[in-house]
């Protein structure tokens, strides 16, 4: 029999074996919120209207999938979790299409509450060769009936006796007080009285204020909803940057215990009470109009993560893969287990040999781009060697991580090292949205790639000093600064892997 301690371990790494492991898992998870119908219209634009100088879309598909908390379900019945939906609809054909959908994705949809002389909200949009050109809404003008509520309450309480301790996600996309969501005063009290009941609380909500007595676990505002909460317009400039200098006002103002900031295109910041108390992601690069869904994936991602006991940093950084992938789809885009998966390998074997290291790196710097470089061993990522490395990057634009090679490794801990094999480090750190490229070297040390690089700021963690590196007086002859890096003491891979092995059955 394995022991617990190196089962939670294994499961909660980040590695691209993760996403398999929540799905074999299926952590059981309850959504509450306002439930969308999105349609989509697509085809191609060639020509202006007579009537009106606007474009003519000869429409060659319509879709229709589950939006808004309907999509936050899909997403985490995706990655594997037994996801129950509590909504109401309305009792139109919309309604009926939004529950087929909600079911063939696997979605439980017993709490969903059927409001007679209510229309289920719908968005449709339309799509020309990959360009939104107008999006319309239908639906609700105010919030649910009494009997809906109740049954919602009802539905709350069922699926909290089927499945104790789950985790709940709050999507509440009303427009404050008056507008038409599903979150009345009943429904609130409810979660309030079953506070203690649930495992995890993870909010999703345009008004967060309207949460903060609950003490959410989690929240996830973006940058104009973090700033409201503040009573404040959203910056313009350097928006996660002048967010994430007022982590404690923010905390305080939204009670939750970790804020995690989204920018879209600017990646995430976490921002906490516990070390490290901020982590940046960075976001693959895509045009807005695929925005639509990535957030429902991060969410899905942050939850389970989260529930499955990865750190916080390591949490954050599979939400961001899976908008990644979201965002890489077209229409409300799922992001699957398979597809998370393949994310987080799709850098397997991607290391940059020298000369071709050297190459790409003149080509950032032309460009005017300044070159970070770290190097170590990374032989079981933990969270002192992520929360490291998303400090690294921001010391400059693009992060190098030099990894020692296998024998390498074997040389420097002991030749029952290293537990995971070049490849595979390499595969997980240039998962990592801060890690911009990977290189394997064979030496003890990095100074023949520091030679070759010449970066411009050479970074370590730990408990150093710059003049306890071998290293300092190479970078500074090369022109170059050394910088050390926050320490997360009892944090090391060597300790990680005694307790494992110290716990395991003989």
């Amino acid at each position: 029999m394995s022991h617990p301690t190196a089962d939670r371990a294994c499961t909660s790494a980040l590695t691209a074996e993760l996403p398999h492991r929540i799905a074999v898992a299926a952590p059981p998870v309850i959504v509450l919120g306002d439930a969308v119908l999105d349609v989509w219209w697509a085809g191609e634009s060639r020509r202006l209207c007579r009537e009106a100088p606007v474009p003519v879309v000869d429409v060659t598909s319509c879709s229709s999938t589950p939006g808004g908390a309907g999509n936050t379900a899909v997403n985490l019945a995706a990655l594997g979790a037994d996801v129950t939906l509590v909504s109401v609809v309305g009792d139109d054909a919309d309604g009926e299409m939004l529950q087929r959908l909600l079911a063939a994705a696997g979605v439980r949809t017993e709490g969903v509450a059927v409001d007679p002389g209510r229309r289920t909200a719908t968005k449709q949009r339309v799509v020309a060769t990959d360009q939104l050109l107008v999006r319309y809404d239908t639906g609700p003008t105010g919030a649910p009936s009494d009997d809906a509520q109740r049954a919602c309450v009802a539905a709350l309480d069922t699926a909290l006796l089927a499945h104790p301790g789950a985790a709940v996600v709050v999507a509440d996309y009303g427009r404050g007080a008056d507008g038409p969501s599903l979150f009345g005063p009943a429904l609130r009290a409810e979660l309030a009285r079953r506070r203690g009941d649930l495992g995890l609380l993870v909010v999703d909500a345009h008004h967060l204020a309207a949460w903060a007595a609950l003490r959410p676990d989690l929240v996830t505002p973006n940058v104009v909803e973090a700033a409201a909460l503040l009573g404040e317009p959203a910056p313009v400039a350097d928006r996660i940057g002048a967010l994430s200098a007022r982590r404690d006002e923010l905390l305080a103002a939204s009670g939750a215990r970790t804020v995690v900031l989204t920018a879209d295109r600017d990646g995430a910041v976490l921002l906490g009470t516990e070390a490290p108390r901020t982590h940046r992601t960075w976001a693959d690069p895509a045009p807005e109009s695929r925005a639509s869904g990535a957030g429902d994936s991060f969410v899905a991602g942050l939850t389970l993560a989260t529930a499955m006991g990865l750190e916080p940093a390591s949490a954050i950084e599979l939400a961001q893969a899976a908008a990644d992938v979201a965002v890489g789809s077209p229409g409300t885009a799922v992001c699957s287990t398979a597809q998370l998966a393949a994310r987080l390998l799709r850098h397997r074997g991607a290391t940059l040999e020298h000369p071709e290291l050297a190459r790409v790196v003149a080509e950032h710097r032309a460009a005017g781009r300044r070159i970070v470089f770290t190097n170590g061993c990374f032989d079981v990522l933990h969270r002192g060697h992520v929360a490291y490395l998303a400090q690294a990057k921001q010391l400059g634009d693009v992060l190098v991580v030099a990894l020692n090679s296998d024998e390498s490794v074997a040389r420097l801990k002991g030749p029952d090292r290293p537990v995971n094999p070049a490849p595979d480090r390499a595969a997980v750190l240039a998962a990592l949205s801060c890690v911009d490229h990977v290189t394997v070297f064979t030496e003890d040390t990095p100074a023949g790639v520091l030679e070759l690089l010449r970066p411009d700021t050479y970074a370590k963690g730990g408990d150093y000093t710059p003049e306890m590196l071998p290293e300092t007086p190479l970078v500074r002859r090369l022109g170059g600064e050394v910088r050390i890096l926050d320490y997360l003491p009892e944090r090391s891979t060597t300790l990680i892997v005694d307790r494992i092995r110290a716990g395991a059955p003989s």
